[in-house]
């Protein structure tokens, strides 16, 4: 037995896991190759969050919001638009401009996130709300924008850039399958490397998007998509798993978690020199819980809304970590010293306090 899966296994939150013996010497033998520093738990205030180790924020520090409502064209197999119902609609440029005014001054606000309903091309038309976004950034140079980009051409990244928004976010998608059968959608797989190419020619943060399963819970099109990413030069990498809750009943298959370890260690190896994050989206339960232990084994930087056992997993491997209430691809809010953090030593069950938003 590994030392790591010895170390794991005596940790409460996991005690019921099944973790791959293989796979788990296998991060273990690759944390020799620098992978391993300090690890970021992101908990963004666009939906509730509370776990065993760490506590969520209850201001809108870091909201979502959605220039559709809850619409959407693509009626995607993996989603049917259901991941924006959390988000704040804002379906007017006026109304995005004036809640974000006002979050600002009562709650302090440090950023957002901007998505939306594509359309049947996967573009999301955010044109007019160009301006709000120029506004705000002129009135309040501080405020970190983040945008959902869909697919868009060189023309389109630059006016997102000209606005002022700092992160741009894509899912980039590697089998032509998966693109016709799941988002039902007639563009090729160089659509999407086009778009990535086309946002990084610009000074915009890049933090393209690989969803984990998105062909019906099987493995299909990831490593192309990881040597999409590998040839660009983004900013980070954003590992999200298919989550079969938001699918159509019998449609989709929940990833095994070592499949999707496994992914984590490739993308780990690929990016070396890059920030690799696990997003929002995974399947909750103790399969979230092995996930999550395998990207804090894997060495990936950031995992947004951590599981029970994540905290513990990194004080068992011996990996700093700090918090912060902000999405995942953007970092904002208060900054900690190296060291300063380090949370359960497994002496106890203490909390770990928040980070200020």
């Amino acid at each position: 037995m590994s030392e790591w899966l010895e170390r794991i296994g005596a940790i409460e939150d996991l005690e019921d896991a099944e973790f791959d013996p293989a796979l788990v010497a296998e991060l273990e033998k690759s944390a020799g190759d620098g992978f391993g520093g300090p690890i970021r738990f992101s908990t963004p205030t666009f939906k509730e969050y509370d776990s065993s180790e760490l506590k969520g924020c209850g201001k809108n520090s870091f909201p979502a919001f959605s220039i559709t409502a809850g619409a959407c064209a693509l009626d995607c197999d993996h989603c049917q638009a259901k991941i924006l119902e959390p988000m704040i609609p804002a379906t007017k440029p006026d109304m995005l401009d004036r809640k974000v005014r006002a979050l600002i001054r009562l709650q302090n606000l440090q950023g957002f996130l901007l998505s939306g309903g594509s359309n049947r091309r996967n573009e999301i038309r955010y044109e007019r709300f160009y301006p709000v976004i120029e506004g705000l950034k002129r009135d309040f140079p501080h405020l970190k924008i983040a945008i959902h980009t869909a697919l868009t051409d060189e023309k389109g990244a630059r006016r997102m850039e000209a606005a002022g928004v700092d992160t741009a976010m894509m899912d980039v998608i590697g089998a032509q399958e998966t693109i016709r059968d799941v988002y039902h959608l007639d563009r090729p797989v160089e659509d999407f490397e086009a778009t990535l190419a086309a946002l990084a020619s610009t000074s915009m943060e890049v933090s393209p998007h690989i969803v984990v399963g998105l062909h019906y819970g099987e493995i299909l099109g990831e490593a192309n998509a990881l040597d999409m990413v590998s040839r660009h030069a983004v900013n980070a990498l954003v590992l999200v798993v298919i989550m079969p809750f938001y699918a159509k009943p019998g449609t989709f298959k929940t990833p095994a978690t070592g499949d999707v370890g496994r992914i984590f260690l490739e993308a780990r190896r690929r990016l070396p020199d890059k920030q690799v994050l696990l997003g929002c989206a995974r399947p909750p339960g103790m399969h979230k819980r092995v996930t999550d232990a395998y990207a804090v084994m894997a060495g990936l930087d950031g995992i947004a809304f951590p599981a029970d056992g994540a905290v513990a997993v990194a004080n068992a491997i011996g990996r700093q970590y700090h918090q912060e209430h902000a999405c995942c691809s953007i970092k904002i809010g208060a900054k900690l010293e190296a060291g300063a953090r380090k949370g359960l030593t497994g002496e106890g069950n203490a909390r770990v306090p928040t980070v200020a938003a």
